[in-house]
């Protein structure tokens, strides 16, 4: 684990985290089967727009450690809006791996010759995201701090 900290730290995690996201979202529309973009489906939107939750809490992680403010219920809130995102990426990613092995079933079809590099590609990028949501989390619980909002009232002065 020391290892992977060394290679990525808070700062490398969430630039590589945005990186990643804003190529996902473009292969989101991609269509393996047939090589081109579908951007009329509404499907293809869905992953764009829940990934904005997932922006939302880089950025706020940025912040708070830059700052070295303490945690407050709406990064929690955001956090845990990140939980269910990551649920979608996993969802993605298994996804992403059922198209990628379907290839033995379509060997009548015509498929591209782009279909197992796009698909590796895709694969492996969804592998990085989950990867990457699990480090980002925990820079927060290990920079930031816990969720605890019990003596957190006695932390604040009222009457500045």
């Amino acid at each position: 684990m020391k290892f992977i900290l060394k290679i990525f730290p808070w700062k490398r995690t969430i630039n590589v985290s945005i990186a990643v996201i804003a190529v996902l979202i473009v292969f989101n529309f991609y269509g393996l089967y047939t090589n081109t973009f579908y951007l009329l489906k509404p499907n293809n939107y869905i992953f764009p727009l829940l990934s904005l939750s997932h922006i939302t809490f880089l950025y706020v992680l940025w912040f708070k450690i830059k700052e070295e403010e303490l945690t407050d219920p709406q990064m929690r809130n955001i956090e845990y809006i990140l939980y269910a995102v990551f649920g979608v990426y996993v969802f993605k990613t298994i996804e992403s791996l059922v198209i990628l092995t379907s290839y033995s079933e379509f060997e009548n079809h015509i498929i591209p010759a782009s279909f197992i590099p796009m698909g590796i590609l895709i694969f492996i990028l969804h592998l990085f995201l989950l990867g990457l949501t699990l480090l980002a989390i925990k820079y927060r619980r290990d920079m930031v701090g816990a969720y605890v909002f019990d003596d957190m009232n006695q932390q604040i002065d009222s009457w500045e």
